[in-house]
């Protein structure tokens, strides 16, 4: 069955999720924790379905040296990577390539196959889990451009019994009862409003005016821009004077920051909700001259965000130790294949820290270093 996937689907996916009925949900096994909202989400958090020793145990594995297998693999597994790696952010690549980098160091033989969209390109991803479905691919790498919008490609790679590991999404769909991927991998993108919401009040103050590029409607943008708005609005008196729908691209960056510099001229602070369009805001402030006056904030410290934040161009970002992701996903297969995938937990969640314009060049280096561990700290080449 041929499979649509559009941004009309997020709403409509959103209302079958929410329609499920109790007696159904009755016989799951998940939640572990359920909360009194759960019917007014589509999802359940990474602390509802796991036990926290389980997350802990598994991180610790993660920022270890890897370990030799202990099992024979007598031929390459077969590794499927359908990712929106075309974007400007280098955070889907270098995942992969950890993943690449740990494989081999836990003695892993492999073979995978990139499928690259970019970040808008839902229906290239339906087309691209058709053919793996086709395939003789035993694990599946799926990053979604928005997870509602490919929840439908996500479950048709499951049921047609593909270990899938959903890269970027710390939040399980409820829709999937019990059935759901091997793991999902992820920095929590909540968590990330939180840190860099906490910078904000700090070291700026509790009073300004500010403006959010926001990308695609669903999931991640609600954490990463909601959850900045809803932390500001609880914990200052920081005025929100425009939203900017950017879809991810650089260009929605610059035509919206474009925008509120000019019709918002009280605006200080430009948060962004990724790498793409945080560049694409920094080249507009830049070629207005309002650089003294705006400031431009970032999501991930992917290679370009750190760039910028030593040339002091970008202001501060939220984060991740990104080899994490790939490591975490190269660790799970090997627990797969020593026959313990039943100690993996469900949700996988990366570190995540605040990296600032006015922190010594050293701390910035240090953390970049540990960051990019397995990939390499320069820019990549793609």
């Amino acid at each position: 069955m041929t499979r649509r996937a559009g941004l009309s689907a997020t709403s409509a996916a959103l209302a079958a999720i929410l329609s499920l009925s109790a007696s159904g949900l009755g016989a799951q096994t998940l939640p572990l924790y359920p909360l009194p909202d759960d019917d007014k989400r589509a999802f359940w958090w990474y602390y509802q379905v796991q036990e926290e020793a389980t997350l802990t145990d598994f991180q610790a594995v993660v920022g270890a040296p890897g370990q030799k297998v202990a099992a024979t693999v007598a031929a390459p597994v077969k590794i499927a990577v359908i990712y929106p790696s075309l974007d400007v952010s280098d955070a889907w690549l270098r995942a992969f390539l950890a993943m690449e980098a740990r494989l081999k160091e836990n003695g892993i033989p492999y073979d995978a196959v990139q499928f690259a969209s970019g970040i808008g390109d839902h229906q290239l991803q339906t087309t691209f889990t058709d053919q793996v479905i086709q395939e003789d691919y035993e694990y599946v790498v799926f990053g979604p451009t928005e997870m509602l919008i490919q929840a439908e490609n996500i479950k048709a790679l499951v049921d047609a019994g593909k270990k899938v590991f959903v890269l970027t999404m710390d939040t399980v769909l409820q829709q999937y009862g019990d059935n759901q991927p091997m793991l999902y991998t992820a920095f929590s993108h909540y968590a990330g409003s939180q840190i860099i919401c906490d910078w904000v009040v700090k070291t700026l103050g509790t009073e300004g005016t500010y403006a959010m590029l926001r990308g695609t409607p669903g999931l991640v943008d609600d954490q990463r821009s909601g959850g900045f708005s809803s932390c500001l609005a609880k914990n200052s008196n920081w005025k929100l004077a425009y939203e900017h729908y950017g879809d991810f691209q650089r260009e929605g960056g610059t035509t919206g920051a474009q925008l509120i510099i000019s019709a918002y001229p009280e605006v200080t602070l430009i948060h962004s909700a990724n790498t793409a369009m945080a560049m694409g805001a920094l080249s507009a402030v830049q070629s207005m001259s309002e650089q003294d006056r705006v400031m431009v904030t970032g999501w991930g410290g992917t290679g370009d965000e750190l760039e910028a934040l030593l040339l002091g161009e970008l202001r501060a970002t939220p984060m991740r130790m990104a080899d994490d992701l790939g490591v975490a996903m190269a660790e799970a297969i090997r627990y797969d294949l020593e026959g313990r995938a039943d100690e993996l937990p469900l949700v996988f969640i990366g570190r995540i820290t605040i990296a600032t314009g006015d922190m010594p060049e050293a701390d910035i280096l240090g953390m970049r270093e540990e960051a990019f561990r397995y990939t390499g700290v320069a820019a990549l080449e793609r």
